[in-house]
């Protein structure tokens, strides 16, 4: 019985952790083998659906004989109609017998008599006619139909008879009566050529003249021809849409697609034979190996006697490029006799199914690192971390201190959390910093955040990490230690340099290097990231509020209520210079002339920002402001006056 309950909450997770993507679900038994079929416009929310509320006979016997899910990502639900009806006659599910018919799909055929006729079918003849399709959207195909026979005439009997007078087709503009001689051959084929331009999703010139039609249909007020015309257009372009699961290209092929996280990598092959895709395999590897070596290792273990190459393998370029290509061809001579063509996808209209096919691998790739980084955990790579900084234990519990301010104004400390890997967000927090206000001095600021932040932890008996990770150098690793000594803290502390992912420990003379691909410094990076993105946030927000208030009240005409007013609506000062003068005017209930001066003084105070942070970072000393922010004594004419002068300087991209 805890068997059967253990599988059931096993389904159940996987459900859970579904992608959120279309695609099709395929329920499996413990022999591997599927016994259901199905489509879903998101997967997790229909899978999860089977778990939910209570369950009728069918649905329980499902679960009851089901030992796994797989799930295949698409493009959309079109995609997944397909490849659900392709797997279905492939694996006869015996949980679909009584669900699906086993009808095809309908496509849409040129024939090949003298004068072709176009028409919907889903039978298919190996007469020499072309097929288009297969289209699980019958009323899109009709519609598609219906626009033919309106734009492109062609005949509609089945046998042509040579008659004296045309039917009646003929007088309401639906064929061009082939049978009396009313069209040349050369000329009705001139319309045959259209309709498979058309159909092949040549559309761009046909969509392009349509709409422009109901446009003018639409201000005619001929609402029910400008309606047709627009649904037409959508028939075209829903329909036009490259399929990558079912294209009706008889050469076999198979599209490989790879993601890679740390040592982690999984490979994606799909495989379309006789324009259909009859499977999708996935595979994992930890491998320190560079991207292309791993992608040659794979495809010699992939392909074999018993699964030989098809002509033609579409994959993305590794980094390296075509290198090693050569030599897979000649393993590929040896093995097989023939060496397949190894194709990136080239940017081209042609090429559009291959893209689509090759994202929809490569999305499915994405997918299985995903799930199985989750069920494995972060705790390999905290157990390398902990090995790496030598510290006794696996550091699960992290934090990361960074500093952020520009010239000594609005200093701040950002400390983020991290446990088991991922980020413990009710444990961030800010420090405003209080003693280097005025000062750049980095090392004084992370003295002074850290004896905040454990000073207060020890006081209150609460946990402390494992490690504490800073960003910078050996400066401010030095800086954090001799806190952490004089509190009598027993826990890592280590830097991580930007410039070579360098990790600097205390005391240290050289730093330590990991390797780009090691997963102790994906950890350390992402600690390191966060804490700079959590630091730099406050410190811009605070800076943007320091300089918009006397900036604007500095204005002829904007006293401190106008300017917290205009603040209320704007925001910051990025987003009033980046408006037009007569929104500011507008929106804000003051003149034009006005609107036009605290624009100008907004673009002249990023202008004075952007100088203090180039000279800050280039060592030299901050710029001299002008009194008053640079604004005072300035009305709002000669500031406006200002803005009209800018506004005439060539390569001005302002509202006039």
């Amino acid at each position: 019985m805890s068997t059967r309950t253990d599988n059931y909450e096993a389904l159940k997770n996987n459900a859970r952790n579904a992608p959120l993507e279309p695609g099709v679900y395929i329920w499996k038994d413990e022999e591997g083998r599927p016994i259901y079929v199905g489509k879903a416009r998101v997967l997790r929310n229909r899978l999860g659906s089977y778990f939910s509320g209570s369950k009728d006979v069918k649905t329980a016997a499902l679960i009851r004989h089901a030992c796994s899910i797989e799930t295949i990502i698409v493009s959309n639900e079109y995609e997944a109609l397909l490849l659900e009806n392709t797997l279905i006659k492939q694996h006869s599910p015996k949980y679909n017998i009584n669900l699906k018919d086993g009808k095809t799909y309908p496509v849409i055929r040129i024939t090949s008599e003298d004068f072709p006729r176009v028409f919907r079918t889903r039978h298919i003849v190996e007469d020499g006619s072309l097929y288009f399709g297969p289209y699980p959207n019958i009323q899109g195909v009709d519609k598609l139909l219906e626009l033919v026979e309106k734009l492109f005439p062609l005949r509609k009997c089945r046998t042509m008879k040579k008659r004296n007078s045309p039917c009646m087709y003929y007088h309401i503009g639906r064929c061009m009566a082939p049978c009396c001689g009313r069209i040349k051959a050369a000329d009705y084929e001139v319309q045959v050529g259209r309709v498979r331009k058309l159909l092949a999703g040549e559309t761009e010139v046909l969509v392009s003249e349509l709409t422009g039609k109901m446009k003018e249909a639409a201000k005619a007020l001929k609402f029910e021809e400008a309606a047709r015309l627009r649904n037409a257009v959508q028939a075209i372009e829903e329909l036009s849409e490259p399929r990558s699961v079912e294209d009706r290209d008889p050469e076999a092929r198979d599209y490989l697609a790879w993601a890679s996280e740390g040592i982690f990598t999984v490979f994606s092959v799909f495989s379309m034979r006789e324009g259909r895709m009859t499977g999708r395999e996935l595979f994992s590897s930890r491998s320190a190996a560079e991207e292309g070596e791993s992608l040659e290792t794979f495809i010699t273990a992939y392909y074999s006697p018993d699964r030989p190459p098809p002509p033609k393998i579409y994959l993305a370029l590794p980094a390296s490029g075509r290198e090693g290509f050569d030599s897979l061809e000649q393993y590929f001579t040896g093995q097989f006799g023939y060496a397949p063509e190894l194709l990136p996808p080239e940017d081209n209209e042609a090429s559009r199914r291959h893209t689509a096919a090759l994202a929809m691998a490569r999305q499915n790739a994405v997918e299985e690192l995903r799930r199985r980084l989750r069920e494995r955990g972060a705790g390999p790579a905290l157990d390398e971390l902990g090995q790496a900084l030598g510290l006794e234990a696996r550091p699960e519990h992290i934090e990361g201190f960074d500093i952020a301010q520009l010239d000594g104004r609005h200093p701040v400390a950002s400390l983020i959390a991290f446990r088991d890997g991922v980020p413990d967000r009710k444990n961030y927090r800010h420090f405003k910093l209080r003693t280097v206000v005025g000062v750049v001095d980095d090392f004084a600021a992370m003295r002074e955040a850290v004896q905040r932040r454990y000073s207060r932890l020890l006081k209150e008996g609460k946990e402390l990490p494992d490690l504490v990770l800073v960003d910078g150098g050996i400066g401010q690793v030095n800086a954090a230690k001799a806190v952490m000594d004089e509190l009598g803290m027993d826990c890592g502390v280590a830097g991580l340099a930007k410039k070579d992912e360098e990790i600097w420990l205390p005391g240290a003379r050289e730093p330590l290097r990991l390797p780009r691909r090691s997963e102790a410094l994906k950890v350390l990076q992402f600690v390191r990231d966060e804490t700079h993105r959590f630091a730099t946030g406050l410190n811009q927000k605070l800076r943007s509020k320091d300089l918009s208030f006397p900036i604007l009240e500095s204005l002829e005409g904007v006293g401190p209520k106008r300017a917290a007013a205009i603040m209320k609506a704007y925001e910051s000062i990025e987003n009033i210079a980046a408006a037009g003068h007569k929104e500011i005017a507008e929106r804000c209930g003051i003149p034009e002339i006005t609107a036009r001066a605290v624009r100008a003084a907004a673009r002249l105070a990023l202008e004075n920002r952007k100088a203090a942070k180039k000279q800050f970072a280039s060592g030299t000393s901050a710029p001299r402001r002008r009194s008053g922010a640079g604004y005072s004594g300035k009305s709002a004419a000669d500031l406006a006056d200002e803005a009209f002068a800018a506004e005439d300087r060539p390569g001005y991209s302002g509202d006039t």
